[in-house]
């Protein structure tokens, strides 16, 4: 493929998406001007390739700090190509920055699951006019991210991803009310025991004690 992206930046989710692109051979140039060392080895790591300015990508992907979304797309306001905004934000702030970007053709993206290191594990949601999902689906196809375009706007895809998160929240929540009261009538191990049991009978249940991942990365823009 001959698509040069541009990534917006390489946090540890960012630098993971890049690498799965440069696996492909696809040219991810970002900009090491006011990052830190931390940004820097990420984005060695990943085999991405510094650059001056974006001015030459066909495709730029913002993965930044949710509270960063608008402010980086601020900074490339002007671009003509495809821009992906693939951060936690709301609808509204989605329709945002396609306002902003004008000129570009947008894409809204959900990243749910881990950075993708290994197939099966981690998906990208698309939304937005066809002209901008279409090149994005095809990026990414094939990879350990994987595309699925959902019928709808610019934000179609930010609700999906703050729905799930919500969604996430509550199921960790009731989890961690469970087994702190099967802990504290030491029943713990039974209720593990029985979790897994229906777990492999093809029922949803909790198998392990409840890890509550924060929400979205904290990583500030400079790191």
């Amino acid at each position: 493929m001959k698509t040069s992206v541009g990534l917006l930046h390489p946090g540890a989710m960012g630098a993971a998406v890049g690498a799965v692109l440069t696996a492909r051979g696809i040219r991810t140039s970002w900009l090491p001007a006011g990052r830190g060392p931390a940004t820097r080895r990420r984005a060695e790591d990943a085999g991405l390739t510094e650059a001056e300015d974006l001015a030459g990508c066909d495709v730029i992907l913002s993965i930044c700090p949710p509270a960063a979304a608008l402010d980086v797309a601020r900074s490339v306001a002007g671009f003509t190509g495809v821009y992906l905004d693939a951060n936690a934000i709301s609808p509204r702030h989605a329709t945002e920055i396609a306002r902003i970007l004008d000129k570009a053709t947008v894409a809204d993206g959900g990243i749910v699951g881990p950075p993708p290191r290994q197939a099966g594990t981690t998906r990208l949601y698309l939304s937005g006019p066809a002209t901008a999902v279409a090149p994005l689906e095809s990026l990414f196809a094939g990879t350990d991210l994987r595309p699925v375009v959902l019928d709808g706007p610019v934000g179609t895809a930010s609700a999906l991803k703050l729905a799930f998160a919500s969604y996430n929240k509550l199921t960790f929540a009731l989890a961690a009310q469970s087994h702190a009261l099967a802990e504290r009538h030491g029943v713990g191990g039974e209720l593990r025991e029985l979790a897994s049991e229906h777990t492999a009978s093809g029922n949803r249940i909790a198998t392990t004690r409840p890890y509550c991942a924060p929400y979205a990365a904290r990583t500030p823009p400079s790191a």
